[in-house]
């Protein structure tokens, strides 16, 4: 079963002129802060798909998590870090971040260079609340490396493709497809940038790229 969401159908946040978000625009994929859609709560253990968009000297102050694990992935720009926990970095293009926020941490999360910075950030519930936060940054992942997130049960998926290329989806009780860039077929249907695919039981399932692409896939132990 799969079901296709549409980018122009996410929920629009932040606000790119006024206000305390001047410089921020966030593209929901799920239910999401005063955007709250029963219907659209979460896929397995996915929370939050957000699309974010900062202009140079944006950002989000600094707030609190908590029992949520955050993955980031600069697209493009780059994203500076800080938390409670003593962790400072600046996350570029290509670079996964993951900041497992446990019991509870605080972040700031700004655009302190001089380019547009464009970021997905996905929110996943984790297997067990509480515990201490920590901290990871992994820089130029590779397509052939999954990040493994056992604290959700789930691994991340970083593949990149050229016109007529051929990519696997991963056979898995779940799997969350993100279109970063180009535009990929999958079982008869077209996805553009910022279309997302929400997969169950996935078998034997493949996407073809139309050109340069790059995906993000999530492969789920449960939804």
């Amino acid at each position: 079963m799969m079901d296709v969401r549409r980018s122009g159908d996410r929920f629009r946040g932040g606000d790119p002129a006024t206000g305390d978000s001047a410089g921020i625009e966030t593209l929901h994929a799920f239910s999401f802060g005063r955007f709250y859609d029963p219907d659209n709560l979460r896929f397995g253990p996915i929370l939050a798909c957000n699309e974010e968009h900062l202009a140079p000297g944006a950002g989000f102050e600094e707030h609190p998590h908590s029992h949520t694990e955050i993955v980031t992935w600069v697209v493009e720009g780059e994203l500076t870090h800080r938390d409670s926990a003593g962790h400072a970095t600046v996350v570029r293009a290509g670079d996964v971040q993951h900041l497992s926020s446990a019991a509870g941490v605080r972040h700031v999360e700004r655009n302190d260079g001089v380019r547009p910075l464009t970021f997905v950030q996905m929110w996943l519930a984790p297997l067990e609340p509480g515990g201490e936060p920590s901290y990871t940054h992994v820089a130029g992942i590779a397509d052939s490396t999954p990040y493994a997130l056992p604290e959700a049960g789930a691994l991340l998926h970083v593949r990149r493709g050229s016109e007529g290329e051929r990519i696997a989806v991963p056979d898995a009780a779940g799997v969350y497809v993100h279109v970063v860039r180009g535009e990929v077929r999958l079982g008869g249907e077209l996805l553009g940038e910022g279309d997302s695919a929400r997969i169950t039981d996935a078998e034997g399932l493949e996407l073809e790229a139309l050109g340069p692409a790059e995906v993000l896939l999530w492969e789920l132990a449960s939804v």
